[in-house]
């Protein structure tokens, strides 16, 4: 792990000392020394501040795709030319009466046009909100964009590509909502192209919108992922949004320092990639380049085609495009001199980030600049704007959450042997779009959020150092000899031993005697493991004798550093079937839905914990 005698490329933390209270009942609240300082009433007001003050600076930059369908050069769109179009798009929605009882649905993945239509909803005071791409692209009941389109009630509908997402829109949407294509047109359809709100011509009635709204307005509705019940509908006003923004400054002041350049794929219909990234950009007068890349085996390549030519400020992404990028970075040269030539700061967030992938980071910043990119990470949810808390110092390890961000405050509840944590400020939503009863569910009596996250001190004698993850509350559970097992920190330690082979895991042993554990595979890793040919199954490779090897040796290795029954896997089985998110099991975001698994896969549990499933692994005595 790193340590202070390491050297790292210089970066500010702002918050470094919190302050504790203590209540009865073992209740602690905690907030950071520093205040919040002012901030922008209006997200409108920062994007009108840099068109006016930067306009020839690229605001949002997109590879243009050629004829043959292969992606060019980078098309821009500086501030100036960003508030002009979005002016446009804003008289078009105004002429059309939208409303928050009728928004704007989006339902493209990130590009100009989705980013162009964001900023005059905006403008003009209209909320939308984009629905994960999933919802229309690989589901195929569309179970879950009905309960967007129901919760909404859309005035107006845009997708990016009628090929792409027709066959959606058809089975979802009412005739009488009018439907916006970027491109192409749907048979039997009647669309509006998305082009003929460009070319509306603004009039005073942008600026009459503009000054009709407040902190309090509506800018969007974000979907939760659903990870236990259907997505709700997250209410994020101007206010929280600018909070959030401004909360984000005082904790990592490298934005006040020089405008942000990402280049990012994390999707807009979530709330890293949506709130925390967007807005950092627009709030900073920061640029952002979208990349089409994705740490998927098919699309890692555009992401590092992308970071050869352009150099990021700060760079975010999940655990697997860390994984890609630190495994590419030891043997292409240009990518490395690239991409480490001017970052001054990593952040990961959404899983654990496994120790060989920080160590392989490390490895290649140090041979090329003779120093360390400071990895840093925090917590934070869809209802929290998402940005909560931040690492407080470069001597991060996985799980480290740091201290809250100014202006929350943080209520630490005992439950059980765990500590829920709940959050109060004004980056907190107000509720859910149309769902009192779930609003109510989940503030408690002194107006806070309870998170159902679980945290523990980093070091009790020392809470300046802040706090670590240690799970979700609701998916801990006992043995049948009443042992509490916690769920999180075990499977982030059952990914990190079987690094790069495990994509995720599902934890089992509900009233058995024993903890168990289902393994999602990596498939490519295993695949490589396995020296089978490529037109192999997957329960070839799953039962071939070096990827079996791989993992009794992970089993091995966790039973030995296991310190009783609640932390100690008796039993292991690699599941040759993906997980899905027709049914549930993953979120839109990607992560897995441990309760959903354990539900469709109970006969799989069973057969685990009674011995009858083939190729079971178990520790082996030593």
């Amino acid at each position: 792990m790193t340590t202070t005698s390491h050297v790292y490329r210089s970066l500010h933390f702002g918050v470094t000392r919190g302050v504790l209270t203590e209540a009865p009942g073992g209740v602690q609240y905690l907030k950071a020394e520093q205040a919040l300082e002012p901030c922008a009433p209006r997200m409108t007001d920062r994007f009108v501040h840099w068109a006016q003050t930067a306009p020839h600076r690229t605001w949002m930059a997109q590879r243009v795709r050629n004829a043959d369908g292969s992606k060019g050069d980078w098309q821009h769109i500086t501030y100036a030319q960003a508030l002009n179009k979005a002016r446009a798009v804003a008289q078009a929605l105004l002429l059309r009466g939208l409303s928050p009882d009728h928004p704007v649905l989006i339902l493209s993945e990130n590009d100009l046009n989705h980013a162009l239509l964001a900023l005059g909803c905006m403008l003009a005071g209209v909320p939308w909100s984009p629905a994960s791409p999933a919802y229309s692209t690989i589901s195929t009941d569309y179970s879950k964009l009905r309960h967007v389109v129901n919760t909404l009630t859309p005035g107006l509908v845009f997708a990016s590509d009628a090929s792409r997402y027709g066959k959606a829109v058809l089975a979802t949407i009412a005739r009488d909502v009018e439907v916006v294509f970027a491109t192409g047109t749907v048979d039997g359809l009647d669309s509006t192209p998305f082009a003929e709100l460009l070319h509306t011509v603004a009039t005073s009635a942008v600026d009459r919108a503009i000054a009709a709204t407040d902190p309090d307005t509506i800018v969007k509705f974000l979907f939760t992922s659903g990870s236990t019940k259907l997505p709700k509908a997250v209410i994020n006003t101007q206010a929280m949004w600018c909070a959030n923004q401004q909360q984000m400054r005082q904790s990592m002041p490298v934005l006040t320092e020089l405008p942000p350049v990402l280049v990012d794929w994390l999707p807009w219909n979530h709330t890293f990639g949506g709130n925390h990234n967007f807005g950092m950009v627009l709030y900073n007068g920061g640029t952002m380049y979208i990349d089409e890349g994705k740490p998927v085996p098919a699309l890692i390549g555009e992401t590092l085609r992308n970071l050869r030519e352009i150099a990021p400020t700060l760079y975010f992404n999940v655990p697997t495009g860390f994984e890609a990028i630190a495994g590419a970075m030891k043997t292409d040269l240009a990518l490395r001199k690239n991409f480490l030539s001017r970052v001054s700061m990593f952040f990961y967030a959404g899983a654990s980030l496994a120790q060989p992938v920080w160590d392989k980071l490390f490895e290649s910043a140090e041979a090329e600049l003779g120093q360390r990119i400071v990895m840093t990470s925090g917590l934070g949810m869809t209802e929290s704007g998402p940005f909560g808390l931040f690492v407080t110092s470069p001597n991060v390890q996985a799980g480290d959450l740091g201290l809250p961000t100014p202006g929350l405050e943080l209520k630490l509840v005992p439950n059980e042997s765990k500590i829920e944590v709940r959050y109060r400020g004004p980056n907190i939503t107000v509720g859910y779009w149309r769902a009192p009863e779930e609003t109510s569910a989940h503030f408690d009596a002194e107006g806070f959020f309870c998170t159902g996250d679980a945290l523990k001190w980093i070091d009790a004698q020392d809470i300046h150092q802040g706090l670590r993850f240690d799970g979700r509350i609701a998916e801990d559970f006992k043995l049948a000899t009443g042992t509490f097992v916690s769920v999180g920190p075990l499977r982030a330690k059952i990914i990190d031993a079987g690094a790069p082979c495990i994509q995720d895991a599902v934890i089992t042993g509900l009233n058995q005697h024993e903890v168990g554990a289902m393994v999602f595979p990596n498939v490519a890793a295993c695949r490589k493991l396995s020296e089978l040919n490529a037109d192999a199954g997957m329960d070839q490779v799953l039962t071939s004798t070096p990827v079996l090897a791989h993992f009794q040796q992970v089993v091995d290795t966790l039973a030995a550093s296991a310190t009783g029954s609640a932390n100690r896997i008796a039993k292991l089985c690699l599941l040759a079937e993906p997980p899905t998110l027709d049914r549930g099991e993953i979120t839109d975001k990607g992560s897995i839905n441990q309760r959903a698994v354990l539900t469709l896969r109970a006969a799989t549990v069973d057969a685990l914990h009674a011995g009858s499933l083939p190729h079971t692994l178990t520790p082996q005595a030593a």
